[in-house]
């Protein structure tokens, strides 16, 4: 990647002014968008084009970034980082002893017929004082598959991650989602089998998203439930898709928002049990982020020949959201990693738990990677 690439966003974070450097799973180009004030703006009704973030609390706003300087570099080379398997995480003994305990509450819950599954998390708290854009390098080194990206507002925070799930696309009245629900180590296993936990939390998720874009969008489908990587982890993922127009995305998206893979069924229940009881605010873990109306403009004949049709030309208007996971939050020298899972009625709390210490390794290994 040319030094002046790095170099621009690094001025900008010197000079405190908002920006965003992402890249899309599986592609090569890396793209950064700065704002030229420090203006913290929020969106209003998903009319707006920019770059949005958005915290897990609904009620709270949306902040968007405007489109001032757009950096696109499209052949990222990839660096050779040492690897390391050792992780950072020392066990706490009262937050393990806390989250057991929230974990035993939630199932409690379901038994008694309040929740069908809610999603519950802890935060990691670390020393560390490495410089952000080296985080960054080495996300988009060890997680090819996900959306990495490295987001800062002077009057917000600096958040960077790399997640699995997409929480929306829209192209024209074209709307894909996903369910993403189940954990397993990945262990080269082409067809690895899934316990009925993990089955059963899927088709929760899966039929409440189905059910909740119901009068929304028009010629529902669904794919068959597969098993997806990220990283070292395993998940189950069914995708969704329909037509929907264009004014109806703040719906759409009110609808999903937060998805029962991070937040719970039913969500307003689940969503102020978690307010309430996980000790913690969130923040934007486990909101979302990404491309809102983008407009892309594609020649009408790709045939080289046919120069002279070359001038009817057609744009389409994208949104390209994702939910934020496997994320961390940097404050000075210190960095704040965010893990959870999914509870249902069958969860045993103990592999609740090693689930979360699973989870947390995508980003310690990042952090190792460059200390």
């Amino acid at each position: 990647m040319p030094l002046d690439f790095f170099e621009k966003i690094e001025s900008h974070l010197e000079n405190k002014l908002p920006f965003v450097v992402y890249r899309k799973p599986n592609e090569q180009a890396v793209t950064a968008i700065c704002q030229q004030d420090d203006e913290l703006h929020y969106l209003s009704d998903y009319t707006e084009t920019g770059f949005v973030f958005a915290p897990f609390d609904s009620s709270s706003t949306t902040v968007l970034l405007k489109l001032d300087q757009v950096l696109r570099f499209t052949d990222f080379e990839d660096e050779e980082i040492v690897k390391s398997e050792s992780n950072r995480e020392e066990t706490c003994t009262k937050q393990k002893a806390f989250h057991l305990d929230l974990v035993k509450k939630g199932i409690a819950e379901i038994n008694v017929g309040n929740f069908d599954k809610v999603v519950l998390s802890r935060r990691i708290q670390l020393n560390m004082k490495t410089p952000p854009l080296a985080l960054f390098r080495s996300l988009l080194h060890e997680y090819k598959t996900a959306f990495c990206y490295l987001w800062y507002h002077p009057k917000v925070g600096l958040w960077l991650g790399a997640t699995p799930e997409i929480l929306l696309t829209m192209r024209n009245r074209k709307i894909t989602t996903m369910s993403l629900a189940g954990t397993q180590n990945y262990n080269n296993e082409e067809n690895p089998e899934w316990g009925n936990k993990e089955l059963e939390e899927q088709q929760l998720v899966t039929e409440y998203i189905f059910n909740a874009l119901e009068g929304k969008v028009s010629d529902l489908e669904r794919t068959p439930t597969e098993s997806v990587r990220a990283g070292s982890l395993l998940h189950l993922r069914t995708k969704i898709s329909g037509n929907s127009k264009q004014e109806n995305l703040g719906e759409v998206i009110r609808a999903l928002h937060p998805t029962p893979a991070v937040c719970g069924m039913p969500k307003e229940k689940t969503k102020a049990f978690i307010l309430t009881n996980e000790n913690y605010d969130r923040e934007f873990y486990t909101g979302f982020l990404g491309e809102l109306n983008f407009k892309t403009e594609r020649n009408r004949n790709n045939r080289p020949r046919n120069t002279e049709n070359n001038v009817y030309r057609s744009i389409s208007k994208n949104t390209t959201l994702f939910v934020n996971l496997r994320c961390m939050q940097m404050n000075e020298d210190k960095v704040s990693i965010y893990v959870g899972g999914g509870i249902t009625k069958d969860s045993n709390p103990e592999k609740e738990w090693v689930e979360t210490v699973a989870k947390s390794k995508t980003m310690l290994k990042v952090i190792k990677a460059v200390e």
